[in-house]
Protein backbone atom coordinates (compact mmCIF):
# COMPACT_ATOMS: atom_id res chain seq x y z
CA UNK A 1 0.00 0.00 0.00
CA UNK A 2 1.37 3.42 -0.94
CA UNK A 3 2.34 6.20 1.44
CA UNK A 4 -0.37 8.34 -0.15
CA UNK A 5 -2.99 5.87 1.08
CA UNK A 6 -1.69 6.06 4.62
CA UNK A 7 -1.62 9.85 4.47
CA UNK A 8 -5.15 10.04 3.05
CA UNK A 9 -6.41 7.81 5.86
CA UNK A 10 -4.70 9.90 8.55
CA UNK A 11 -5.95 13.15 7.05
CA UNK A 12 -9.50 11.83 6.77
CA UNK A 13 -9.61 10.71 10.41
CA UNK A 14 -8.20 14.05 11.61
CA UNK A 15 -10.70 15.99 9.49
CA UNK A 16 -13.54 13.82 10.80
CA UNK A 17 -12.55 14.49 14.40
CA UNK A 18 -12.17 18.19 13.66
CA UNK A 19 -15.63 18.40 12.10
CA UNK A 20 -17.12 16.47 15.01
CA UNK A 21 -15.48 18.93 17.38
CA UNK A 22 -16.78 21.95 15.43
CA UNK A 23 -20.30 20.53 15.40
CA UNK A 24 -20.16 19.92 19.16
CA UNK A 25 -19.17 23.36 20.39
CA UNK A 26 -20.15 22.47 23.93
CA UNK A 27 -17.07 20.23 24.01
CA UNK A 28 -14.87 23.28 23.43
CA UNK A 29 -16.45 25.27 26.26
CA UNK A 30 -16.59 22.26 28.57
CA UNK A 31 -12.88 21.69 28.02
CA UNK A 32 -12.17 25.30 29.07
CA UNK A 33 -14.66 25.68 31.91
CA UNK A 34 -12.96 23.19 34.22
CA UNK A 35 -9.44 24.68 34.10
CA UNK A 36 -10.76 28.25 34.11
CA UNK A 37 -12.76 27.55 37.28
CA UNK A 38 -9.58 26.31 38.96
CA UNK A 39 -7.58 29.28 37.72
CA UNK A 40 -10.14 31.98 38.45
CA UNK A 41 -11.53 30.68 41.75
CA UNK A 42 -9.35 28.02 43.34
CA UNK A 43 -5.99 29.59 42.44
CA UNK A 44 -7.08 33.05 43.55
CA UNK A 45 -8.47 31.75 46.81
CA UNK A 46 -5.26 29.88 47.63
CA UNK A 47 -2.82 32.40 46.18
CA UNK A 48 -1.65 33.68 49.55
CA UNK A 49 -1.70 30.27 51.25
CA UNK A 50 0.01 28.18 48.57
CA UNK A 51 2.70 30.45 47.22
CA UNK A 52 5.50 28.32 45.75
CA UNK A 53 9.14 28.66 46.73
CA UNK A 54 12.00 28.51 44.25
CA UNK A 55 11.87 25.08 42.61
CA UNK A 56 12.88 24.03 39.10
CA UNK A 57 12.06 25.19 36.50
CA UNK A 58 11.26 28.50 38.21
CA UNK A 59 14.10 30.87 39.04
CA UNK A 60 12.23 32.95 41.60
CA UNK A 61 9.26 32.77 43.93
CA UNK A 62 6.01 32.47 42.01
CA UNK A 63 2.33 32.90 42.71
CA UNK A 64 0.15 29.83 42.88
CA UNK A 65 -1.62 30.93 39.66
CA UNK A 66 1.59 30.44 37.69
CA UNK A 67 2.35 27.08 39.29
CA UNK A 68 -1.06 25.55 38.62
CA UNK A 69 -1.32 26.40 34.89
CA UNK A 70 0.75 23.43 33.57
CA UNK A 71 -1.36 21.08 35.68
CA UNK A 72 -4.54 22.58 34.22
CA UNK A 73 -3.11 22.18 30.73
CA UNK A 74 -2.55 18.49 31.44
CA UNK A 75 -6.10 18.33 32.83
CA UNK A 76 -7.43 19.47 29.46
CA UNK A 77 -5.47 16.71 27.76
CA UNK A 78 -6.59 14.10 30.28
CA UNK A 79 -10.29 14.92 29.89
CA UNK A 80 -9.95 15.14 26.13
CA UNK A 81 -8.23 11.75 25.99
CA UNK A 82 -11.06 10.19 27.95
CA UNK A 83 -13.70 11.90 25.81
CA UNK A 84 -12.07 10.55 22.66
CA UNK A 85 -12.15 7.11 24.21
CA UNK A 86 -15.83 7.62 24.96
CA UNK A 87 -16.36 8.35 21.28
CA UNK A 88 -14.59 5.06 20.48
CA UNK A 89 -17.11 3.20 22.63
CA UNK A 90 -19.96 5.12 20.97
CA UNK A 91 -18.65 4.40 17.45
CA UNK A 92 -18.32 0.74 18.35
CA UNK A 93 -21.91 0.56 19.60
CA UNK A 94 -23.21 2.40 16.52
CA UNK A 95 -21.26 0.15 14.15
CA UNK A 96 -19.11 2.85 12.53
CA UNK A 97 -16.01 1.40 14.18
CA UNK A 98 -16.53 -1.77 12.13
CA UNK A 99 -16.21 0.26 8.92
CA UNK A 100 -12.93 1.74 10.10
CA UNK A 101 -11.28 -1.40 11.44
CA UNK A 102 -12.12 -3.67 8.49
CA UNK A 103 -10.20 -1.44 6.08
CA UNK A 104 -7.05 -2.95 4.51
CA UNK A 105 -4.82 -0.64 6.54
CA UNK A 106 -3.14 -2.12 9.64
CA UNK A 107 -5.28 -1.98 12.75
CA UNK A 108 -2.46 -0.37 14.76
CA UNK A 109 -2.18 2.44 12.21
CA UNK A 110 -5.90 3.17 12.39
CA UNK A 111 -5.77 3.37 16.17
CA UNK A 112 -2.71 5.64 16.08
CA UNK A 113 -4.44 7.87 13.51
CA UNK A 114 -7.49 8.08 15.76
CA UNK A 115 -5.21 8.95 18.66
CA UNK A 116 -3.37 11.66 16.70
CA UNK A 117 -6.68 13.19 15.63
CA UNK A 118 -7.79 13.51 19.26
CA UNK A 119 -4.46 14.99 20.33
CA UNK A 120 -4.64 17.58 17.54
CA UNK A 121 -7.97 18.79 18.90
CA UNK A 122 -6.71 18.83 22.50
CA UNK A 123 -3.62 20.89 21.59
CA UNK A 124 -5.86 23.51 19.98
CA UNK A 125 -7.87 23.66 23.23
CA UNK A 126 -4.66 23.95 25.26
CA UNK A 127 -3.38 26.96 23.35
CA UNK A 128 -6.71 28.74 23.72
CA UNK A 129 -6.45 28.17 27.48
CA UNK A 130 -2.83 29.37 27.54
CA UNK A 131 -3.94 32.53 25.76
CA UNK A 132 -6.59 33.15 28.43
CA UNK A 133 -4.01 32.41 31.15
CA UNK A 134 -1.69 35.00 29.56
CA UNK A 135 -4.47 37.58 29.83
CA UNK A 136 -4.82 36.49 33.46
CA UNK A 137 -1.17 37.37 34.05
CA UNK A 138 0.52 33.99 33.71
CA UNK A 139 3.25 34.72 31.17
CA UNK A 140 5.85 32.03 30.42
CA UNK A 141 8.71 33.02 28.08
CA UNK A 142 7.34 33.65 24.57
CA UNK A 143 9.43 30.83 23.13
CA UNK A 144 7.99 28.55 25.78
CA UNK A 145 4.70 28.35 23.89
CA UNK A 146 6.56 26.87 20.93
CA UNK A 147 8.91 24.73 23.02
CA UNK A 148 5.91 23.19 24.80
CA UNK A 149 4.44 21.79 21.56
CA UNK A 150 6.48 18.53 21.50
CA UNK A 151 5.74 18.01 25.22
CA UNK A 152 2.03 18.59 24.61
CA UNK A 153 2.08 16.13 21.72
CA UNK A 154 3.85 13.44 23.74
CA UNK A 155 1.77 13.89 26.90
CA UNK A 156 -1.45 14.05 24.88
CA UNK A 157 -0.57 10.82 23.09
CA UNK A 158 0.23 9.11 26.39
CA UNK A 159 -3.02 10.14 28.07
CA UNK A 160 -5.01 9.38 24.93
CA UNK A 161 -3.42 5.93 24.69
CA UNK A 162 -4.47 5.28 28.29
CA UNK A 163 -8.05 6.18 27.41
CA UNK A 164 -7.84 4.03 24.28
CA UNK A 165 -6.74 1.08 26.39
CA UNK A 166 -9.59 1.62 28.84
CA UNK A 167 -12.12 1.82 26.00
CA UNK A 168 -11.11 -1.66 24.85
CA UNK A 169 -12.38 -3.13 28.14
CA UNK A 170 -15.76 -1.33 28.23
CA UNK A 171 -18.63 -3.03 26.43
CA UNK A 172 -21.38 -0.44 26.88
CA UNK A 173 -21.40 3.33 26.62
CA UNK A 174 -23.14 3.91 29.96
CA UNK A 175 -20.42 2.02 31.82
CA UNK A 176 -17.60 4.20 30.55
CA UNK A 177 -18.57 7.30 32.56
CA UNK A 178 -17.91 5.46 35.81
CA UNK A 179 -14.58 4.20 34.50
CA UNK A 180 -13.62 7.74 33.47
CA UNK A 181 -14.30 9.13 36.94
CA UNK A 182 -12.45 6.25 38.55
CA UNK A 183 -9.36 7.09 36.48
CA UNK A 184 -9.48 10.87 36.02
CA UNK A 185 -9.92 12.14 39.55
CA UNK A 186 -7.35 9.91 41.31
CA UNK A 187 -4.80 10.67 38.59
CA UNK A 188 -5.42 14.40 38.80
CA UNK A 189 -5.52 14.89 42.55
CA UNK A 190 -2.70 12.44 43.34
CA UNK A 191 -0.22 14.36 41.21
CA UNK A 192 1.88 17.53 41.13
CA UNK A 193 -0.82 19.36 39.16
CA UNK A 194 -2.12 21.32 42.17
CA UNK A 195 0.81 21.28 44.61
CA UNK A 196 4.52 20.42 44.48
CA UNK A 197 5.63 16.94 45.39
CA UNK A 198 7.69 18.21 48.33
CA UNK A 199 4.51 19.57 49.92
CA UNK A 200 2.81 16.20 49.45
CA UNK A 201 5.79 14.46 51.05
CA UNK A 202 5.53 16.71 54.11
CA UNK A 203 1.90 15.74 54.60
CA UNK A 204 1.89 12.07 53.56
CA UNK A 205 4.92 10.03 52.48
CA UNK A 206 2.61 7.31 51.15
CA UNK A 207 0.69 9.74 48.95
CA UNK A 208 4.01 11.19 47.81
CA UNK A 209 5.09 7.79 46.52
CA UNK A 210 1.79 7.37 44.67
CA UNK A 211 2.08 10.84 43.13
CA UNK A 212 5.72 10.31 42.16
CA UNK A 213 4.82 7.11 40.27
CA UNK A 214 1.70 8.63 38.70
CA UNK A 215 2.15 9.00 34.89
CA UNK A 216 0.02 12.14 35.02
CA UNK A 217 2.58 13.76 37.34
CA UNK A 218 5.29 13.12 34.78
CA UNK A 219 3.13 14.61 32.02
CA UNK A 220 2.54 17.73 34.13
CA UNK A 221 6.25 18.15 34.86
CA UNK A 222 7.18 17.61 31.22
CA UNK A 223 4.80 20.39 30.21
CA UNK A 224 5.89 22.64 33.09
CA UNK A 225 9.60 22.43 32.23
CA UNK A 226 9.04 22.86 28.49
CA UNK A 227 7.00 26.02 29.02
CA UNK A 228 10.06 27.51 30.72
CA UNK A 229 12.52 26.31 28.07
CA UNK A 230 13.93 23.42 30.04
CA UNK A 231 13.80 19.64 29.64
CA UNK A 232 12.94 17.25 32.44
CA UNK A 233 14.72 14.16 31.11
CA UNK A 234 13.24 11.81 33.72
CA UNK A 235 9.69 12.97 32.93
CA UNK A 236 10.38 12.70 29.19
CA UNK A 237 11.55 9.11 29.48
CA UNK A 238 8.70 8.21 31.83
CA UNK A 239 6.01 9.65 29.53
CA UNK A 240 7.56 8.03 26.44
CA UNK A 241 7.72 4.67 28.24
CA UNK A 242 4.09 4.90 29.40
CA UNK A 243 3.03 5.86 25.88
CA UNK A 244 4.71 2.75 24.45
CA UNK A 245 3.16 0.58 27.17
CA UNK A 246 -0.40 1.94 26.93
CA UNK A 247 -0.44 2.09 23.14
CA UNK A 248 1.02 -1.38 22.76
CA UNK A 249 -1.54 -2.80 25.18
CA UNK A 250 -4.38 -0.95 23.39
CA UNK A 251 -3.33 -2.29 19.98
CA UNK A 252 -3.15 -5.79 21.44
CA UNK A 253 -6.54 -5.41 23.12
CA UNK A 254 -8.17 -4.27 19.86
CA UNK A 255 -6.69 -7.20 17.94
CA UNK A 256 -9.46 -9.84 17.74
CA UNK A 257 -6.92 -12.58 17.14
CA UNK A 258 -4.69 -11.91 20.16
CA UNK A 259 -6.37 -9.39 22.42
CA UNK A 260 -8.09 -9.73 25.76
CA UNK A 261 -11.51 -9.90 24.12
CA UNK A 262 -10.53 -12.65 21.68
CA UNK A 263 -11.46 -15.25 24.31
CA UNK A 264 -14.51 -13.42 25.60
CA UNK A 265 -16.40 -12.32 22.49
CA UNK A 266 -16.23 -8.65 23.45
CA UNK A 267 -15.70 -5.31 21.73
CA UNK A 268 -12.69 -6.26 19.63
CA UNK A 269 -14.67 -8.96 17.85
CA UNK A 270 -17.79 -6.81 17.69
CA UNK A 271 -15.79 -4.02 16.04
Amino acid sequence: MSAATYWYCLRSIIVREGLRFLHQRERFFAALVRPLVWLAIFAVGFRAVLGVSIIPPYETYILYDEYVVPGLVAMIQLFNGMQNSLSMVYDREMGSMRTLLVSPLPRWYLLVAKLLAGVTVSIAQVYVFLGIAWLWGVEPPPLGYLAALPALLLSGLMLGALGLLLSSFVRQLENFAGVMNFVIFPMFFASSALYPLWRIREGSPALYQIAAWNPFTQAVELIRFSLYLRVDVAALLWVAGCLALFLGAAVLAYDPGRGFWARRGGPAEQA
